[in-house]
């Protein structure tokens, strides 16, 4: 299944996609009906309101997760292009409700910033909840993937040795559009290619099958440090290719369009307006 959280006039509605049209499933959003343990069962039943596919505006997959958990440092390519050693365990970091946009939202520059990156990631989200899950506990509680392009402000990260500053910025970071069940990618650790283009010029390219840090193995992880929880979203880290790691430097600049892509799973298409 894909499913989305879709805004329309009278309020958020979680939604399936059927063909071109979007059905609605009874809930507000995604987290609301990921919190139902029947989740899945109630997704593929449900016969409400459809909404054409066409002009939908996506408000990101959850709004509101209780969290999003960030990985750096999680393609072999990206950590080398960085400078940086191959981590031994995973290098995290939190983004908050805040950050988050729709899929196709407009990406708003920091007047703050002349350093914007891009990032695409494949994101899990959480299905069902879960604290120091083991292997099957952890595959079990992947609802789907979906896209994330973590926008980075890479002055302001760079400022202290801890990132977070540089990764929260207000409204930044596009997530969706469709949250896509595991069954439909080839399990719940998929091998999908994943890339960013801006203004028609690919500028990563790479395959989720080479992440250091699997999906299941990052719930694990995570779950041993904090319960995960219906709708929280894992962030798995980029691939190379980002701006900040080119020679010289590249930045998005307002009037650019950033889409992130991951096959199976839909793009993340932006444009850079300033503010």
């Amino acid at each position: 299944m894909k499913l989305a959280t879709l805004r329309t006039a009278d309020g958020t509605r979680a939604v399936r996609l059927d063909g071109e049209v979007l059905v609605d499933l009874g809930h507000a959003d995604l987290g609301e009906l990921f919190a139902r343990a029947d989740w899945r069962a109630k997704a593929a039943a449900a016969s409400g309101t459809a909404y054409p596919v066409e002009g939908a505006d996506f408000a990101p997959v959850v709004p509101n997760p209780s969290k999003v958990v960030c990985v750096g440092h999680n393609y072999t390519n990206h950590i080398k292009e960085m400078g940086r050693e191959l981590p031994s365990h995973p290098t995290l970091f939190p983004k908050f409700a805040d950050t988050l946009l729709g899929a196709n939202d407009d990406i708003v520059k920091p007047a703050e910033t002349e350093a914007l990156d891009w990032e695409v990631e494949l994101a899990v989200v959480i299905g069902a909840q879960v604290r120091r899950a083991d292997e099957q506990q952890a595959a079990d509680a992947i609802a789907g993937f979906t896209v994330m392009n973590d926008i980075s402000v890479r002055d302001w990260q760079f400022r202290t040795i801890e990132w977070t500053q540089g990764k929260i910025w207000e409204a930044s970071t596009p997530v969706g559009p469709y949250v896509v069940t595991p069954d439909e990618v080839g399990g719940v650790r998929p091998a999908l290619e994943v890339r960013t283009v801006v203004d028609g010029q690919v500028m990563q390219q790479d395959d989720t099958g080479t992440l250091l840090f699997d999906p299941v193995f990052l719930v694990q992880y995570i779950s041993t440090v904090i319960t995960l929880r219906p709708g929280d979203i894992i962030a798995t880290g980029t691939p190379a290719g980002v701006g900040n790691a080119r020679d010289p430097k590249v930045f998005l600049l307002p009037g650019q369009t950033v889409s992130t892509e991951i096959a199976g799973l839909g793009a993340c298409t932006n444009k850079v307006v300033g503010e």
